[in-house]
């Protein structure tokens, strides 16, 4: 074989790797267009970020999405629809939304909630919450004049669940005769609050609690220690409630900072 030959066939294997090369980078030819590979990656990453898998049988699917979307773009342009206001204004918003997201994720990024502030935010949620608890149970009327009466009638020996179910004017206990069910004393107005902690178990408010909804009488029917969810447990939900504070605060910052004319 002489110097030319092997300069031939060197020359034609180098084009055909050429070839080769320019063809793995593609997924289809439409039209004479070339559709890349990148595409149809770029397809399956925004699938799995929107929190779906995609399993290797999606391929198929994936790549002729691709491959109908380049078919479909083809002809939008050939009608000139790219030329128009409606496609322009489109783009412009669709330009927004992404600069804007990666705006908040690069943010998010760089201001990461650390462990300790979501340990300190877990201690703040149990000093709040991880106190007693109270199983109450109350009688509502609109005058005080009826919540004497009727404390003195349990006194004497009626039922309060009857007077309850029958009287109550908090129509979701008071179909339980009168049961709260188990709740921390901060859930509850604080003249409620105020005069259900003084109670031992059992006892019975001697007179009627006023608050802006009538006259309550309450009724202490057992009363626990609180139990709290481990931190281990709760801790993807603190972190991603702080996360969503630290977005609100940046934003908030920016719009205080911007000078708006």
């Amino acid at each position: 074989m002489n110097q030319k030959q092997l300069t031939r066939l060197v020359g034609a294997a180098v084009l055909g790797f050429a070839a080769l090369s320019a063809s793995a980078q593609n997924v289809a030819i439409v039209n004479g267009k070339a559709v890349p590979v990148a595409r149809v990656n770029a397809l399956k990453a925004q699938i799995e970020a929107s929190g779906q898998p995609v399993p290797p049988e999606m391929d198929k699917m994936i790549k002729d999405e691709v491959i109908a979307r380049e078919i479909f773009m083809q002809e939008a342009n050939r009608r000139g629809l790219a030329a128009s206001d409606t496609y322009k204004q489109q783009m412009e918003m669709a330009r927004q939304t992404v600069l804007i997201r990666a705006l908040f994720e690069d943010y998010e990024a760089k201001n990461p909630v650390s462990d300790a502030a979501a340990k300190a935010e877990y201690d703040k949620f149990v000093a709040a919450n991880g106190g007693k608890e109270y199983k109450a149970s109350h009688i509502l009327v609109e005058s005080e004049d009826r919540a004497k009466a009727i404390i003195a009638e349990i006194k004497a020996g009626k039922k309060f669940e009857d007077i309850a179910k029958k009287e109550s004017k908090d129509p979701g206990s008071g179909a339980r005769g009168g049961d709260l069910d188990w709740a921390n004393p901060g859930n509850y107005v604080p003249e409620f609050t105020e005069a259900l902690v003084k109670l031992k178990k059992g006892e019975l408010t001697a007179a009627p609690v006023k608050s802006q909804f009538g006259w309550h009488i309450i009724r202490l029917d057992d009363e626990r220690q609180a139990e709290m969810p481990k931190f281990e447990d709760v801790k993807p939900q603190i972190v991603q409630q702080l996360k969503q504070q630290k977005l609100q605060q940046f934003q908030d910052q920016l719009r205080k900072n911007a000078k708006i004319q």
